[in-house]
């Protein structure tokens, strides 16, 4: 799915602080899923990898950590805003949530998998995307996973993510142009990206 609806700054790059309605955040996936829309394409991708347990990084209402531990998934979500983890806590009481930043979290525990779903790369501010990559590698185990799904004309490239990837000792597994796996196409402009620690 696409981007949060933010109250702040356009530009989803800008170092700026942006105000997130946590409501009108949740009440536009409510929406779709009343449509018939399928809003769990990322657990879907992450149930695929086959983890046990699910660093949600930006996690914002929680809908895909949410969605992963009704699948039986053990999963924790962070998010650096209050409010959003105040609804998430609201909407899913029986999930472990955090506030706190992606590039700074220390949870004391690693991951089969990390995932930032939502464009979260795109949210932090410019040259800090490495550190919040480092921060997702440091919650893998070995032989774990980091996926990222984000869109490709916002002023961050994979090219770049490969690269802090590397820099974190991650190495690339897989890339796809959307959840459900579909090939990759440069022009595209989606990309979901996993990579691994060696094990």
């Amino acid at each position: 799915m696409g981007a949060r609806p933010a109250t702040g700054p356009a530009d989803p790059a800008s170092p700026g602080p942006v105000e997130w309605d946590a409501e009108a955040y949740q009440e536009r996936f409510d929406r779709l899923a009343a449509t018939g829309v399928d809003v769990h394409g990322e657990a879907g991708c992450v149930e695929r990898l086959g983890p046990s347990s699910v660093l949600d990084v930006g996690c914002g209402t929680g809908r895909v950590a949410a969605e992963l531990a009704r699948r039986g998934i053990d999963v924790v979500g962070i998010d650096r805003e209050e409010g959003m983890i105040d609804t998430a806590r609201r909407l899913a009481p029986g999930v472990e949530f955090h506030v706190v930043d992606g590039a700074d979290a220390d949870l004391g525990r690693t991951f089969d998998l990390v995932v930032m779903a939502g464009n979260v790369p795109l949210f932090t501010a410019v040259g800090t995307q490495g550190a919040l990559v480092a921060g997702c590698a440091r919650h893998l185990g070995p032989g774990g996973h980091l996926v990222a799904g984000f869109q490709l004309d916002r002023g961050y490239t994979v090219e770049e993510y490969d690269g802090h990837c590397r820099d974190a000792g991650l190495e690339g597994a897989d890339r796809w142009s959307t959840w459900d796996g579909d090939p990759f196409r440069p022009d595209g402009g989606y990309a979901v990206s996993v990579h691994r620690r060696p094990a």
